[in-house]
């Protein structure tokens, strides 16, 4: 088959990873020539790979592809599963390798995001990866950011090399619970995801030792490792979702954890029907949260609980734990500490570094506010500053979510209380 034919095919396969991430790693090129006397290639920035946005504006990419879309695992939700009548292609470690060069010369790319279906077995899908990497560093000398996905089961070893290799590693949880796997990924369980992220894990911070005693050390995914979740496709809450997302983090130290909304790719009686769009509204909130567990100090706990456990489809995450600790409100903005700035709604890190700053100077006004880049429309609600009226706050609910939401989105929220005789809508 054409080599174009294959990347046509395992690039549409590779849809479903989820990689919208920086990089998280700066290497420039080297002067010079390896041993073979090939001059160095390409080069990594920390602000950005795989279709984003960087510090200074520039859009950077990535060929995102699979090894192989064969696969001897049959995973209901899976476009790539066994039983999928699909034609079935496999690249050579030279053929990824040369792609990948081509389209970087060419300057499509500025890195590789690689990942495979099982191809025979875990081990022999691991070596085929590490076998194209290893051409890109050594032969062609490329020194560019390279994703590549860790393979459940495959030996300890052949993680030790790819981890040298990639710049970043992950390991897919694919599904919330074990029940989860069971139902839908038989041959896959969450130990055996669960056991290459805490060796992962250990080897980074091994290696951070090792770097530290001899400077020329290598370094083991030097951005860290990351992992996804499908979301919609089992009958977990977000609650369960976001609790088990804050105990990867804080037990595996990942830098990432993404969610994929459910897209139907094959008709089976275990999987949901969905007969309008994916639950992007649904995945948009639990990013949200995301945020909010890595950057503003929440935890879990805060943002929902076993009583009320899925985030309100009109209001963001941090909006609605506002509404529902009112008591807690308004703050004043000249003299509130940091971490109770960063809970406020329209605030975010960077606002309440500016505030912390700018107050040292002055007292805070609405238009001082509005200079360094506070968001108003949202945090108004819930601060006072030096010209507010206190007699004239009113920071009940119902006006706080008439403010904060559309006339229509209002009107829509009463409209399913009244026809559902349903009180929980996180708002109320």
């Amino acid at each position: 088959m054409d080599i174009f034919e294959k990347l046509r095919i395992l690039a549409d396969a590779a849809k479903f990873d989820v990689a919208c991430t920086s990089s998280g790693v700066d290497r420039t090129n080297k002067k010079g020539r390896n041993a073979s006397g090939t001059a160095g290639i390409g080069s990594a920035v920390a602000c950005g790979i795989c279709h984003t946005f960087s510090a200074d504006g520039r859009c950077v990419s990535l060929l995102k592809v699979l090894m192989t879309n064969s696969c001897i695992y049959d995973c209901k939700y899976c476009a790539n599963r066994s039983s999928n009548d699909t034609k079935r292609v496999v690249f050579t470690p030279a053929e990824l390798a040369e792609i990948t060069i081509n389209f970087y010369k060419r300057n499509y790319i500025e890195g590789l995001f690689l990942s495979s279906g099982v191809l025979k077995s875990p081990d022999y899908t691991c070596e085929q990866m590490i076998k194209s990497i290893e051409i890109l560093r050594n032969e062609y000398n490329f020194r560019g950011y390279i994703h590549a996905k860790a393979i459940p089961g495959a030996d300890h070893k052949l993680l030790d090399r790819l981890g040298l290799l990639a710049d970043r590693m992950s390991v897919n949880i694919e599904l919330p619970s074990q029940k989860s796997l069971e139902t839908l990924a038989p041959d896959k369980s969450r130990n055996s995801v669960l056991t290459p992220m805490g060796y992962i894990r250990d080897k980074v911070k091994e290696n951070r030792t090792d770097i530290v005693r001899y400077r020329h050390a290598p370094k083991f995914v030097p951005a860290g490792q990351s992992t996804q979740m499908i979301i919609g496709a089992t009958a977990e809450t977000d609650f369960q979702i976001l609790t088990l997302t804050e105990a990867l983090y804080n037990k595996y130290s990942l830098k990432r954890v993404f969610f994929s909304a459910y897209v139907p790719v094959a008709d089976n009686p275990l999987l949901p029907v969905i007969t309008s769009k994916p639950p992007l509204l649904r995945e948009h909130r639990l990013y949200q949260a995301d945020w909010l567990l890595r950057f503003y100090g929440f935890e879990a706990k805060e943002l929902l609980d076993e009583q009320n456990n899925n985030f309100n489809e009109y209001v963001d995450p941090k909006c609605n734990w506002a509404l529902n600790h009112l008591d807690m409100f308004p703050v004043d903005v000249n003299t509130a500490p940091p971490d109770m700035l960063l809970r406020v709604p329209g605030i975010g890190p960077t606002g309440a570094e500016r505030i912390i700053n700018a107050r040292k100077s002055r007292s805070l006004d609405y238009q001082g506010l509005k200079k360094i880049g506070i968001v108003l429309k949202r945090a108004q609600y819930f601060i006072i500053c030096k010209d507010t009226v206190i007699s004239s706050l009113n920071i009940s609910r119902d006006n706080i979510i008439r403010g904060l939401i559309s006339e229509r989105g209002y009107n829509e929220i009463n409209q399913k209380i009244l026809a559902s005789q349903y009180e929980q809508l996180r708002l109320f």
